[in-house]
């Protein structure tokens, strides 16, 4: 009886949790909308002006068809930089994470250096990151691939430490224990154990860059990015939708392409 009567007090009191922070998030959204000035009322009416905007502006016609090679060429670029910033982003990634991993640091002050370094990178939005190189290196494709290379590098180290932490630590410890070297416990220890989640974090990076790569292209004229920008400010809109469908069906097919191989890895 007593069992029962605690486990009700303990939903009681998750509901009471879950209805306070309900509550919480209400008055927040409330608050920020005043504080902002925000007209819920005209933000919905706008809705079917928009979409009636869009059926009437944003399809693909003739024209948008005749710039199709320039916007194939534009978007393999952007795939491209994309693929090449995420794999030379993984191979520094995963050699900082074993620097990092609790399982295989060398030292903790460098787990510490390596962890302080990912967050930075992590932490500051590519859109920011191309902003800075913006200032040093002009509109240009290498800004696009160093701004996508250090989000990468920092989300990447992350995700490589925890699996690491996560995947190696018993075979680690017995090699160690059994007085093998650093390298050769990494090698036979870390790497044939982690190899499919590092796959697969770097497809997943592949997917969210080609994403990025399309915002950061409106910043330094690059790829696709700087397409759309084109078309969209030229009100070329016919254009500029044929260029949202070409990335929507790149990201899908890679998604797709992503999904088997995870299912063959994992």
């Amino acid at each position: 009886m007593t069992s029962i009567i605690e486990v009700r007090r303990m939903f009681r009191r998750r509901e009471a949790i879950a209805l306070a922070s309900f509550a919480l998030l209400a008055v927040l959204t409330l608050g920020s909308s005043i504080i902002t000035s925000f007209d819920w009322p005209s933000c919905l009416r706008s809705f079917p002006k928009a979409f009636s905007w869009l059926a009437a502006n944003f399809i693909p016609n003739g024209k948008a068809l005749a710039n199709a090679p320039k916007i194939l060429a534009r978007l393999a670029e952007t795939v491209l930089v994309s693929v090449m910033a995420t794999v030379v982003a993984a191979a520094l990634a995963f050699l900082m994470a074993l620097l990092g991993s609790k399982t295989t640091r060398p030292h903790p002050v460098a787990s510490g250096l390596v962890r302080l370094v990912a967050s930075l990178c992590r932490n500051i939005p590519v859109v920011a990151w191309a902003m800075i190189f913006l200032l040093s290196f002009g509109q240009n494709v290498l800004t696009g691939l160093l701004a996508l290379f250090i989000g990468t590098f920092g989300f990447l180290t992350r995700a490589f430490m925890e699996t690491v932490d996560e995947s190696a630590e018993s075979s680690v410890e017995a090699l160690w224990a059994s007085g093998a070297p650093w390298a050769a416990t990494v090698m036979q220890a870390v790497v044939p154990s982690v190899m499919p989640q590092v796959a697969s974090w770097m497809l997943y990076m592949v997917e969210t860059n080609i994403r990025d790569a399309t915002l950061v292209g409106i910043l330094t004229g690059t790829g696709i990015g700087f397409l759309f920008d084109l078309y969209y400010k030229s009100l070329n809109f016919s254009s500029a939708a044929f260029v949202v469908i070409c990335i929507v069906a790149v990201v899908i097919l890679i998604e797709a392409g992503s999904n088997a191989l995870r299912r063959v890895i994992l």
